[in-house]
């Protein structure tokens, strides 16, 4: 069922991509696996997908010695006490929405002598619901992260209101595109490319858009119980 789900996926992603002229290889598929224990999770590591998103440090810690190898993004909102305990794993941290935390991030990564990958969080619907900061404060954050010198600037992430009707999200996927767009014009040397965008509802339109991380949970394991 997993590997049929996945295909299925495959296919739309294809799909998407040649609507828009893009490559396939151009977007990464993160399997959300919250909730799902670690046996589920392997079979989905052998199936390929090795790209891996929790949304809670104390979940991902719990299982992640049972885990197949695999490529870890920290997807979810992330407290600065927290940043520790996964900051050695993680190859992308989606959800920086503060100086604080960008600052806590990078006094981690000197700690152990590494450098981190990270995306800004941007609160794109304006819901008070959501974590992230607001389109207008985006530029003075990408600064900010920017000069700390062992966490690395790639692009921006999002997670976008539910709709019924998903067609009606694409301006603010579009909106996304075009912030991460000023943010290149503005910084040509910092290799921000990525747009982690797109859930179950609405991936391939935000691969229309411009998606080049998209973050999959349901449509891979299942409703979650």
């Amino acid at each position: 069922m997993l590997a049929e789900r996945i295909r299925h996926i495959e296919q739309r992603i294809l799909g998407a991509c040649e609507r828009s002229g893009r490559r396939r290889e151009d977007v990464t598929l993160v399997a959300v696996t919250k909730t799902q224990p670690a046996e589920r999770i392997n079979h989905v590591l052998a199936e390929g997908l090795l790209d891996i998103g929790e949304n809670r440090v104390q979940e991902y810690l719990a299982k992640c010695e049972q885990l197949q190898p695999h490529r870890f993004h920290m997807i979810g909102h992330l407290q600065r006490n927290k940043v520790k305990f996964i900051i050695e794993s993680t190859v992308l941290i989606h959800s920086v929405d503060s100086p604080a935390l960008a600052d806590e991030i990078g006094r981690q990564c000197v700690r152990l002598g590494r450098t981190c990958d990270v995306l800004i969080e941007v609160n794109s619907s304006g819901e008070d619901s959501k974590f992230g900061v607001a389109p207008d404060d985006v530029p003075a954050l990408a600064e900010h992260i920017i000069s700390i010198p062992a966490v690395r600037l790639r692009g921006l992430m999002t997670v976008a209101a539910f709709m019924d009707d998903p067609e009606r999200i694409r301006p603010a996927f579009g909106m996304m595109r075009g912030l991460r767009d000023t943010l290149v014009a503005a910084h040509p040397d910092q290799h921000i490319r990525e747009l982690s965008m797109g859930m179950t509802n609405d991936f391939e339109i935000a691969i229309e858009e411009g998606a080049t991380l998209i973050r999959i949970g349901s449509a891979i394991f299942g409703p979650r119980a």
